[in-house]
């Protein structure tokens, strides 16, 4: 299972245990706001305070005859509070207290991934700076297009993902809303004046309105940003996925010693990291399908939610956790091969300067069409030959109509390509 290798905090907040400790809390918190209001005895108060807890075994034994979590629990609490029992849970409806908890949890878990995002901004940042100037291919459709930067590949990750810890922030907030407004919002048995004593103590704001559950775009919101942020790490894992290939080998996961790649061939050494990634953003997007499922339901509510909350509630959050910790792992471990990214870029005998050749034809007074066929003519006999670009444009009369031979090698200058690097850099680091 995924959760033996996410951080314990995550799991944590899933528990049974972490789950009915929040309840109680609910519970106790609304009795006292119902004891300032005078309506609970001082004395009961204390004794609600003092003696309440639960027990999971006995709770699961009370649900399978009642058929209902939160009556089983509220039924627990009771026993264990005794007379003074009869206090608790008044004026509340199921969703107030389950509701009001899913908000406390999927806000505790954000704060989680906040954190592991922060952690991944700077391995990023760092691997950025270290490879600032570590020249590579740029691709386009998989082809060789002109040349870049892998420091540039990995800043541009960066700034993906500052944008990612903005949503997530502001998912956090929004998610952040809890309701103890009775059975369908109305307050008709519970004064506003309890739930905004209960969301002050447990650290959330009251829905300024409700039916009888918070309703579903906060968590619609919440799972679609998991989500997203799970497809930019796919993107990353997808781009290591496809630099490992052999024919390409210009980064490579980090193989431990005695780490097997193949039950079959031995000199195996896959992208198993990235892949793996790859597959659990497919779990995130499908799990916030079934979020954005949850919006609709019949008039002040049905159930059809709950069970889905029940399982991507934990299942989105903990892979979430799971991904973030595994993709900034491979990335403070990728290997990097700059002679390897040297000899790809330089393959094609020089076809990436193809632009500029043709800008320099331009400025040197030819039409532009004029300017496109001889150098696209000149290419694909490059493509056809291998023969070096540079030595079959200083060849090439109608070329040399118009460029030197120290024009045309000027071209072929790889800083050209980095000159404005800096200024990435500055821009996204903001340093």
């Amino acid at each position: 299972m995924i959760e033996r290798y996410s951080r314990p905090e995550m799991v944590a907040l899933w528990t049974d245990e972490a789950k009915y400790q929040r309840w109680l809390d609910i519970e106790v918190a609304a009795c006292e706001a119902w004891h300032k209001l005078g309506k609970i005895p001082a004395s009961a108060l204390k004794n609600i305070q003092k003696k309440s807890k639960f027990q999971v075994k006995r709770i699961a034994k009370i649900e399978a005859e009642v058929k209902h979590d939160v009556i089983a629990f509220v039924t627990n609490m009771a026993e264990n509070v005794g007379p003074d029992g009869r206090y608790i849970h008044m004026g509340l409806t199921s969703s107030d207290v389950l509701d009001t908890c899913l908000a406390m949890q999927l806000q505790s878990a954000g704060h989680l991934l906040l954190k592991d995002l922060q952690e991944l901004l700077k391995v990023l940042k760092q691997r950025a700076k270290e490879h600032k100037m570590t020249v590579q291919v740029g691709r386009s459709h998989g082809i060789h297009a002109e040349p870049i930067t892998f420091g540039l590949k990995l800043a541009i990750w960066y700034d993906e993902f500052k944008r990612h810890q903005e949503r997530l922030q502001l998912v956090v907030d929004q998610i952040g809303f809890g309701k103890c407004s009775g059975a369908v919002g109305t307050f008709a048995n519970i004064p506003p004046s309890i739930e905004a004593a209960v969301m002050r103590k447990l650290g959330l704001k009251p829905a300024p309105a409700s039916s009888q559950i918070v309703q579903r775009d906060r968590h619609a919101f919440f799972f679609t940003t998991l989500a997203v942020i799970g497809g930019s790490i796919d993107k990353i894992a997808t781009e290591v996925r496809h630099l490992q290939r052999t024919e390409v080998l210009e980064v490579e996961e980090f193989f431990s010693k005695g780490q097997k790649g193949s039950s079959a061939m031995p000199h195996k050494r896959n992208p198993i990291l990235s892949e793996n990634l790859s597959g659990l953003a497919r779990l995130l997007r499908g799990y916030a399908m079934a979020a954005m499922e949850n919006q609709p339901l019949w008039h002040e509510r049905d159930i059809s939610h709950s069970s889905v909350e029940r399982v991507i509630g934990p299942d989105a959050t903990v892979t979430l956790d799971f991904m973030f910790g595994r993709v900034t792992g491979l990335l403070k471990n990728l290997l990097v091969y700059p002679d390897r990214m040297m000899a790809n870029l330089e393959s094609l005998g020089g076809l990436v300067h193809s632009q500029r050749v043709l800008l320099a034809l331009i400025e040197a007074g030819l039409k532009r069409e004029i300017a496109y066929r001889i150098v696209q003519d000149t290419a694909m006999q490059v493509w056809k030959t291998r023969e070096s670009f540079c030595d079959l444009l200083k060849g090439n009369a109608k070329v040399r109509a118009h460029l030197s031979e120290r024009a045309i090698e000027s071209i072929f200058d790889l800083k050209y390509h980095t000159r404005h690097v800096d200024t990435i850099f500055k821009r996204v680091f903001k340093s």
